[in-house]
């Protein structure tokens, strides 16, 4: 922090200078704080989804989060009807502020629904259109 500006080091390696101006004007995410990372994410599944098997998923999803060692279940919803599939939202908290611990949780989390899935026959949707044409 000098007189007129202040260097910082970015992840990438490279120093990012800014007048003090700017940074008593903006706003500054202080992630040394952080005491734990809020995850959200939403998946869909395919619209011939029986509504018995929708039932099931947000049950499922939460068996997985909560055997996950550094994940906090908050919530599972199926929370709306999408273009091309039905669409669950899923919260949960990381109990660290490490990032890599967290992509490799998700990266754990992903694998196992699409596990379950596959197990119970659940399909992830592509996006896809049906023309029909009259003559």
């Amino acid at each position: 922090i000098g007189i007129k500006s202040t260097r910082v080091q970015l992840l990438q390696g490279e120093e990012l200078v800014m007048s003090n101006r700017q940074l008593t004007t903006a706003n500054v995410r202080n992630f040394r704080k952080l005491k734990k990372r809020r995850i959200v994410f939403k998946l869909g599944v395919t619209c011939d989804t029986p509504v018995e098997q929708l039932r099931r998923i947000p049950g499922m999803i939460s068996r997985i989060i909560e055997s996950t060692e550094l994940a906090e279940l908050d919530r599972v919803h199926f929370t709306e009807f999408g273009d091309f599939s039905y669409n669950f939202e899923v919260v949960y908290y990381m109990k660290t502020p490490d990032y890599v611990k967290y992509r490799e949780t998700q990266q754990a989390i992903n694998f196992a629904i699409l596990e379950a899935f596959e197990k119970e026959r659940i399909k992830m949707p592509f996006p896809t259109q049906t023309i029909f044409v009259n003559k």
